[in-house]
């Protein structure tokens, strides 16, 4: 098949969405398909790869409904559009967030192949209720009339998408390199005890929640330390935070390579991600599973439908901070919970395997283009 994987963000730039479509077209490669990436040109290239992309418009920084700093294709020339789609007759259009403007409404006004959309982010309802209905409503009741499947990471990310359709949505996980992530048997905990957060430096990570529960916890353990790996708008007001709290072993690292947060994930204890919204999966806690690092989870809707069975004594209310703390010392100290976690995260994590996940999305390629494609030809 021909296959075009359209997104909306920068791919000069880390993200999750990037990576995963990154991930999706090397798999699906090597099925024997012929993928390309469509994607907006970034201002900066970064010296980044450009194997397999198609450019079409550039890439406009805007601030997300989650309060992240993202960028996606604004300006689009449509005849460019035309002969593109013309010149590579793709057999699938496969897009990745088709409620951000305007790239993917554009391709799908001129698109001659089976559309297939997914479903990545959650939109908080603060914002849905303000500017969605006002907004972004009518421009993805627009998308929606010409996609042929829809497919969500989660029932978190279909939850909005849910609400305007009553066709099916088909839930497929995003997915990690299980391999790449595996560092075989785990030592025991060490000392100093180590707490890592990986992520963006922003207000729904809920990272002063976890500099408030690591201050109580840290009064009765002084043998640990907390390490923030990551970038954001909120870097200097958390900073500012664990000074005024006079927190001790407390280090932040700013943006790390990926074999940085490799060897960071190998060395912990303890990873913490808590998010407190706009989370619809959590790629970076079936990264720390992965490596048979024990995980404690913001409870929102995202994390908590990753964090099942025994996952489910991860999630916690990061603003409880009495709460928070015990839990980070019980899952630091209780070495019989620890092994009984990794020995089922080790199991569960199975599933999200990106071999797996990309199996999926081929099968319902193949689906799909069975079903619709004949239409196609027709009209």
């Amino acid at each position: 098949m021909k296959i075009g994987l359209v997104c909306p963000y920068n791919m000069a730039r880390g993200g999750g969405v990037q990576e995963i479509v990154k991930e999706m077209r090397a798999g699906l490669t090597s099925l024997g398909h012929d993928v390309k990436i469509i994607t907006g040109q970034p201002k900066i290239m970064n010296g980044m790869d450009t194997t397999g992309m198609i450019f079409v418009g550039t890439a406009t920084d805007y601030r997300s409904p989650s309060h992240t700093l993202a960028s996606f294709s604004m300006t689009v020339d449509m005849e460019a559009v035309e002969q593109m789609i013309e010149a590579e007759q793709f057999d699938i259009l496969h897009f990745h967030e088709p409620w951000v403007p305007v790239l993917s409404r554009q391709l799908l006004s001129r698109s001659n192949s089976v559309n297939i959309a997914t479903f990545h982010a959650q939109v908080p309802e603060s914002f849905m209720s303000r500017t969605v209905a006002r907004t972004f409503t009518p421009y993805l009741r627009s998308v929606l009339k010409d996609l042929h499947e829809l497919t969500a990471v989660s029932d978190a990310s279909a939850e909005y998408v849910s609400g305007l359709t009553d066709r099916p949505i088909t839930l497929i996980p995003n997915g990690i390199d299980l391999e790449g992530y595996s560092h075989g048997v785990r030592r025991g905990v060490r000392s100093p005890k180590k707490i890592l957060y990986v992520g963006r430096l922003e207000h729904r990570k809920g990272l002063k929640y976890l500099l408030q529960a690591y201050q109580l916890l840290s009064q009765d353990e002084e043998d640990v330390s907390l390490i923030i790996a990551g970038d954001g708008p909120d870097r200097e007001k958390l900073q500012a935070l664990a000074e005024e709290l006079q927190l001790r072993n407390v280090t932040f690292l700013g943006y790390v390579s990926h074999d940085l947060k490799l060897q960071l994930l190998a060395e912990a204890d303890l990873f913490c991600s808590p998010a407190i919204f706009g989370e619809s999966f959590g790629i970076v806690l079936l990264e720390a599973m992965a490596t048979g690092l024990v995980t404690i989870a913001g409870n929102n809707a995202g994390y908590s439908s990753v964090m099942q069975e025994l996952g489910a004594i991860s999630l916690v209310n990061p603003r409880d901070t009495e709460e928070f703390a015990r839990r980070l010392k019980l899952l630091l100290e209780e070495t019989a919970l620890r092994t009984l976690w990794q020995n089922w995260a080790k199991e569960y994590v199975q599933q999200f395997d990106y071999v797996k996940i990309i199996k999926q999305y081929d099968k319902l390629y193949k689906s799909a283009l069975k079903e619709h494609g004949k239409k196609l030809v027709k009209s």
